[in-house]
Protein backbone atom coordinates (compact mmCIF):
# COMPACT_ATOMS: atom_id res chain seq x y z
CA UNK A 1 0.00 0.00 0.00
CA UNK A 2 2.80 2.13 0.69
CA UNK A 3 4.28 2.23 -2.88
CA UNK A 4 0.24 2.29 -4.14
CA UNK A 5 -0.34 6.07 -2.14
CA UNK A 6 3.32 7.58 -3.43
CA UNK A 7 2.48 6.70 -6.76
CA UNK A 8 -1.07 7.77 -6.54
CA UNK A 9 0.59 10.93 -5.22
CA UNK A 10 3.05 11.56 -7.90
CA UNK A 11 0.14 11.20 -10.50
CA UNK A 12 -1.67 13.88 -8.71
CA UNK A 13 -1.64 17.51 -10.13
CA UNK A 14 -2.70 19.22 -6.62
CA UNK A 15 -1.22 16.79 -4.05
CA UNK A 16 2.67 16.64 -3.14
CA UNK A 17 4.67 13.97 -1.14
CA UNK A 18 6.33 16.01 1.76
CA UNK A 19 7.72 12.21 3.58
CA UNK A 20 7.54 9.25 3.78
CA UNK A 21 8.97 6.62 6.48
CA UNK A 22 9.20 3.49 7.68
CA UNK A 23 9.78 1.39 10.90
CA UNK A 24 13.76 1.74 11.60
CA UNK A 25 15.72 -0.81 10.04
CA UNK A 26 13.41 -1.47 7.00
CA UNK A 27 15.10 -1.97 3.62
CA UNK A 28 13.44 1.32 2.61
CA UNK A 29 14.71 3.45 5.23
CA UNK A 30 17.97 6.15 3.66
CA UNK A 31 16.49 5.21 -0.24
CA UNK A 32 14.27 7.60 -1.97
CA UNK A 33 10.65 6.95 -1.64
CA UNK A 34 10.12 6.58 -5.10
CA UNK A 35 13.48 4.48 -5.93
CA UNK A 36 11.14 0.64 -6.50
CA UNK A 37 8.79 2.70 -8.70
CA UNK A 38 11.47 3.89 -11.05
CA UNK A 39 11.18 7.84 -10.06
CA UNK A 40 13.51 10.31 -8.40
CA UNK A 41 11.46 12.26 -5.43
CA UNK A 42 13.81 13.52 -4.11
CA UNK A 43 11.88 12.40 -0.62
CA UNK A 44 14.27 10.07 1.83
CA UNK A 45 12.30 8.08 3.74
CA UNK A 46 13.64 7.89 7.18
CA UNK A 47 12.51 5.70 10.15
CA UNK A 48 11.27 9.17 12.33
CA UNK A 49 7.55 9.92 12.69
CA UNK A 50 7.41 12.75 14.34
CA UNK A 51 9.84 14.47 11.89
CA UNK A 52 8.34 12.91 8.91
CA UNK A 53 4.59 13.81 9.89
CA UNK A 54 5.86 16.99 11.24
CA UNK A 55 6.48 18.20 7.70
CA UNK A 56 3.03 17.31 6.19
CA UNK A 57 -0.14 18.73 6.15
CA UNK A 58 -2.08 15.13 6.08
CA UNK A 59 -0.74 12.26 7.27
CA UNK A 60 -2.05 8.94 5.02
CA UNK A 61 -1.45 5.46 7.45
CA UNK A 62 -1.84 2.24 6.82
CA UNK A 63 0.27 0.30 9.00
CA UNK A 64 -0.69 -1.93 12.01
CA UNK A 65 -2.52 -0.99 14.92
CA UNK A 66 -0.12 -0.17 17.47
CA UNK A 67 1.74 2.08 14.56
CA UNK A 68 -1.52 4.06 13.84
CA UNK A 69 -2.41 4.58 17.69
CA UNK A 70 1.41 6.28 17.77
CA UNK A 71 0.92 8.28 14.62
CA UNK A 72 -3.05 9.71 15.64
CA UNK A 73 -0.79 10.95 18.79
CA UNK A 74 1.79 12.81 16.99
CA UNK A 75 -0.65 14.08 14.37
CA UNK A 76 -2.93 15.45 17.10
CA UNK A 77 0.77 16.81 18.65
CA UNK A 78 1.57 18.13 15.78
CA UNK A 79 -1.65 19.91 13.77
CA UNK A 80 -1.44 17.38 11.33
CA UNK A 81 -4.61 16.34 9.53
CA UNK A 82 -4.78 11.80 9.21
CA UNK A 83 -6.07 9.14 6.91
CA UNK A 84 -5.89 6.21 8.79
CA UNK A 85 -7.08 2.99 6.90
CA UNK A 86 -5.43 0.52 9.46
CA UNK A 87 -7.89 -2.61 9.60
CA UNK A 88 -7.76 -4.67 13.05
CA UNK A 89 -7.95 -1.45 15.65
CA UNK A 90 -9.74 -2.90 18.88
CA UNK A 91 -12.30 -1.04 20.18
CA UNK A 92 -10.19 1.10 22.81
CA UNK A 93 -8.01 2.07 19.65
CA UNK A 94 -11.05 3.46 17.78
CA UNK A 95 -11.87 5.24 20.98
CA UNK A 96 -8.88 6.76 21.34
CA UNK A 97 -8.79 7.89 17.56
CA UNK A 98 -12.71 9.79 18.06
CA UNK A 99 -10.26 11.23 20.80
CA UNK A 100 -7.65 12.24 18.62
CA UNK A 101 -10.35 13.90 16.20
CA UNK A 102 -11.37 16.68 19.03
CA UNK A 103 -8.39 18.69 18.06
CA UNK A 104 -7.62 17.47 14.06
CA UNK A 105 -9.79 15.81 11.40
CA UNK A 106 -9.12 12.68 10.93
CA UNK A 107 -10.84 10.02 8.36
CA UNK A 108 -10.53 6.50 9.18
CA UNK A 109 -12.35 3.22 7.34
CA UNK A 110 -11.42 -0.09 7.48
CA UNK A 111 -11.78 -0.03 3.84
CA UNK A 112 -10.62 3.39 1.39
CA UNK A 113 -12.30 1.67 -1.16
CA UNK A 114 -14.76 3.56 -3.05
CA UNK A 115 -16.46 0.62 -4.72
CA UNK A 116 -16.52 -0.85 -1.13
CA UNK A 117 -18.16 1.60 0.77
CA UNK A 118 -20.81 1.69 -2.23
CA UNK A 119 -20.96 -1.65 -1.26
CA UNK A 120 -21.33 -1.38 2.97
CA UNK A 121 -23.99 1.69 2.12
CA UNK A 122 -26.07 -0.90 -0.16
CA UNK A 123 -25.51 -4.17 2.89
CA UNK A 124 -26.83 -1.90 4.93
CA UNK A 125 -30.35 -0.91 2.57
CA UNK A 126 -30.72 -4.78 1.65
CA UNK A 127 -30.24 -5.97 5.41
CA UNK A 128 -33.03 -3.45 5.75
CA UNK A 129 -35.36 -3.90 2.84
CA UNK A 130 -35.25 -7.62 3.21
CA UNK A 131 -35.68 -8.38 7.11
CA UNK A 132 -35.86 -10.79 9.04
CA UNK A 133 -36.74 -13.66 6.75
CA UNK A 134 -33.04 -13.63 5.48
CA UNK A 135 -29.69 -15.34 7.10
CA UNK A 136 -26.66 -13.22 6.67
CA UNK A 137 -23.62 -14.67 5.98
CA UNK A 138 -20.38 -12.67 5.29
CA UNK A 139 -17.35 -14.04 3.41
CA UNK A 140 -13.58 -12.85 2.63
CA UNK A 141 -10.57 -13.84 1.24
CA UNK A 142 -7.09 -12.14 1.19
CA UNK A 143 -3.42 -13.09 0.46
CA UNK A 144 -1.44 -15.28 2.61
CA UNK A 145 0.16 -12.88 4.13
CA UNK A 146 -2.69 -11.40 6.27
CA UNK A 147 -2.46 -11.28 9.87
CA UNK A 148 -5.84 -10.56 10.75
CA UNK A 149 -8.89 -12.49 10.38
CA UNK A 150 -11.90 -11.73 9.53
CA UNK A 151 -10.65 -8.74 7.78
CA UNK A 152 -11.71 -5.74 8.87
CA UNK A 153 -13.90 -4.75 6.19
CA UNK A 154 -15.97 -7.94 6.65
CA UNK A 155 -16.57 -7.27 10.11
CA UNK A 156 -16.86 -3.55 8.97
CA UNK A 157 -19.70 -5.03 6.48
CA UNK A 158 -21.16 -6.95 9.07
CA UNK A 159 -22.07 -3.72 11.11
CA UNK A 160 -23.55 -2.10 8.27
CA UNK A 161 -25.82 -5.20 7.85
CA UNK A 162 -26.23 -5.66 11.97
CA UNK A 163 -27.73 -1.70 11.62
CA UNK A 164 -29.69 -2.13 8.82
CA UNK A 165 -31.44 -5.53 10.25
CA UNK A 166 -31.64 -3.82 13.90
CA UNK A 167 -29.81 -6.69 15.89
CA UNK A 168 -26.73 -5.95 18.04
CA UNK A 169 -23.48 -7.39 15.77
CA UNK A 170 -21.44 -8.02 19.29
CA UNK A 171 -24.22 -10.28 20.15
CA UNK A 172 -25.20 -11.60 17.00
CA UNK A 173 -22.07 -13.07 15.35
CA UNK A 174 -20.66 -15.88 14.71
CA UNK A 175 -17.03 -16.47 13.55
CA UNK A 176 -16.69 -20.19 13.64
CA UNK A 177 -18.75 -23.27 12.99
CA UNK A 178 -17.28 -26.74 14.02
CA UNK A 179 -18.39 -29.84 15.19
CA UNK A 180 -21.87 -30.35 15.44
CA UNK A 181 -23.05 -26.58 15.68
CA UNK A 182 -26.99 -27.47 15.68
CA UNK A 183 -29.26 -24.91 13.64
CA UNK A 184 -28.73 -21.98 12.51
CA UNK A 185 -29.76 -19.47 15.52
CA UNK A 186 -32.37 -16.59 13.46
CA UNK A 187 -30.26 -13.41 13.69
CA UNK A 188 -27.08 -14.11 13.90
CA UNK A 189 -24.38 -13.03 11.00
CA UNK A 190 -21.96 -15.50 9.94
CA UNK A 191 -18.93 -14.45 9.03
CA UNK A 192 -16.24 -16.96 6.86
CA UNK A 193 -12.29 -16.57 6.34
CA UNK A 194 -10.34 -17.93 3.38
CA UNK A 195 -6.70 -17.14 3.24
CA UNK A 196 -4.48 -18.22 0.24
CA UNK A 197 -2.40 -17.11 -2.95
CA UNK A 198 -2.10 -13.35 -3.37
CA UNK A 199 -5.85 -12.64 -3.75
CA UNK A 200 -5.65 -8.43 -2.53
CA UNK A 201 -9.00 -8.67 -1.16
CA UNK A 202 -12.53 -10.17 -1.65
CA UNK A 203 -15.81 -9.97 0.01
CA UNK A 204 -19.28 -11.33 -0.07
CA UNK A 205 -22.69 -10.71 1.64
CA UNK A 206 -25.19 -13.37 1.50
CA UNK A 207 -28.41 -12.71 2.37
CA UNK A 208 -30.30 -16.11 1.99
CA UNK A 209 -33.82 -16.36 2.11
CA UNK A 210 -36.79 -18.87 1.36
CA UNK A 211 -36.81 -19.52 -2.27
CA UNK A 212 -33.97 -17.14 -3.42
CA UNK A 213 -30.44 -15.98 -2.45
CA UNK A 214 -28.94 -12.39 -2.86
CA UNK A 215 -25.08 -11.85 -2.84
CA UNK A 216 -23.74 -8.58 -2.89
CA UNK A 217 -19.52 -8.80 -3.91
CA UNK A 218 -16.88 -6.41 -4.35
CA UNK A 219 -13.56 -8.09 -5.92
CA UNK A 220 -10.48 -5.64 -5.75
CA UNK A 221 -8.19 -6.40 -8.94
CA UNK A 222 -5.26 -4.12 -7.89
CA UNK A 223 -4.42 -1.94 -4.62
CA UNK A 224 -4.53 1.45 -6.54
CA UNK A 225 -8.15 1.78 -5.78
CA UNK A 226 -7.63 1.92 -2.18
CA UNK A 227 -5.00 4.53 -2.75
CA UNK A 228 -7.82 6.54 -4.97
CA UNK A 229 -10.13 6.30 -2.18
CA UNK A 230 -7.06 7.24 0.24
CA UNK A 231 -6.38 10.69 -1.50
CA UNK A 232 -9.74 11.48 -1.74
CA UNK A 233 -9.91 11.37 2.03
CA UNK A 234 -6.78 13.42 2.09
CA UNK A 235 -8.48 16.20 0.34
CA UNK A 236 -11.50 16.00 2.63
CA UNK A 237 -9.49 16.49 5.93
CA UNK A 238 -7.31 18.62 4.29
CA UNK A 239 -10.47 20.80 3.77
CA UNK A 240 -11.37 20.55 7.14
CA UNK A 241 -8.19 21.45 8.71
CA UNK A 242 -7.98 24.47 6.69
CA UNK A 243 -11.39 25.80 7.63
CA UNK A 244 -10.47 25.39 11.12
CA UNK A 245 -12.62 21.80 11.30
CA UNK A 246 -12.21 18.71 13.79
CA UNK A 247 -13.80 15.50 14.18
CA UNK A 248 -14.00 12.04 13.43
CA UNK A 249 -15.18 10.89 9.61
CA UNK A 250 -15.71 7.83 7.58
CA UNK A 251 -15.92 7.62 3.28
CA UNK A 252 -18.88 7.65 3.81
CA UNK A 253 -18.54 11.58 4.72
CA UNK A 254 -15.86 12.08 2.14
CA UNK A 255 -18.31 10.41 -0.73
CA UNK A 256 -21.42 11.70 0.34
CA UNK A 257 -23.29 9.20 0.90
Amino acid sequence: MGQALIAAVLQADDLALAAAFDVSGATSCGRDAGERLGRATGVVVGADPDAAIGSADVLIDFTRPAGTVVHAAACERLGVALVAGTTGLDAAQKAGLAQRAKRVPIVFAPNMSVGVNVLADLVERAARALGAGYDIEVVEMHHRHKVDAPSGTALWLGEAAARGAGVDLATHAVYAREGVTGERRSGTIGFATLRGGDVIGEHTVVYAGPGERVELTHRAASRENFAAGALRAARFVQARRRAGACGLYGMRDVLGL
